[in-house]
């Protein structure tokens, strides 16, 4: 096999599976494992995929700062956010992670509903202030990129906190390797979450699916649903109809 045909071919399969094990692949083309070892350190080197240990994971590209992505498909996001809001009941205590498609459904709440906010976001906690809803604003080190808090100090008020519900935001999701997002120490708060939560779901664009970030937040088995735009593929959701996940369109 011509070295242009097996970096077609790994292509193809990341786009299908979402990773390359090395040995699978050199077992399954007959070939010696350093031969497609070195055609994934030469497409690595091109950027075209990313290198881990045994194999390579597709290269997700570094998202825009927070300012630039509230402009990135805003009107889905105030789609997902109205049915996300719509969701919670009067007396719930919620967590509302990071994100710009998260502040929507802080700005879609009905600004008399009672209940408890709590969230690690500074500018969803100010989306809040005209609200009659308490806000429980967690603190640490602020991570800029995403504008949340994250550290020993974050984990440490978030162990103490049970919540009804958890939006979750996440950069990726993939059926095999789940949820995942680009920050080690936001994965970290993000799982923290996850454990205090009755139910977890993700508002997700399109763009999320079938990919993979480098930290894995949760597999696709601890999360309760997603809540996604109406007019997304039904080729993007298949891996998921036969599970427990709740998918909801808006």
């Amino acid at each position: 096999m011509l070295t242009t045909q097996r970096r077609a071919l790994i292509s193809a399969r990341l786009s299908r599976d979402g990773e390359i094990v090395a040995k699978r692949l050199a077992d399954e083309l007959d070939l010696s494992e350093d031969t497609i070892r070195r055609d994934l350190r030469e497409m690595a080197a091109e950027g075209l995929l990313k290198r881990v240990h045994g194999g390579a994971l597709p290269l997700v590209p570094p998202l825009p700062d927070f300012a630039a992505r509230q402009a990135i498909a805003g009107d889905v996001k105030r789609r997902l956010g109205r049915k996300a809001a719509s969701m919670i009941e009067a007396g719930q205590t919620i967590f509302l992670d990071g994100g710009t498609s998260n502040a929507e459904v802080a700005r879609a709440l009905p600004r008399q509903t009672r209940l408890t906010v709590v969230t690690h976001s500074p500018t969803i906690a100010a989306e809040l202030e005209r609200h009659e809803a308490e806000v429980i604003l967690i603190g640490g080190r602020l991570y800029k990129h995403s504008m949340v808090a994250t550290g020993a100090a974050a984990l440490a008020a978030i162990a103490g906190i049970r919540v009804d519900l958890f939006f979750l935001g996440v950069t990726a999701i993939h059926p095999a390797h789940g949820a995942s997002t680009g920050d080690y120490e936001e994965a970290a708060v993000k799982r923290a979450i996850l454990k205090q939560a009755a139910d977890i779901y993700v508002l997700a664009t399109s763009e999320k699916f079938g990919a993979v970030s480098p930290h894995r937040v949760a597999d696709i088995s601890d999360l309760s649903g997603f809540i996604v735009p109406e007019e997304i593929g039904d080729e993007m959701l298949a891996p998921y109809q036969n599970t427990n996940i709740t998918i909801i369109t808006a």
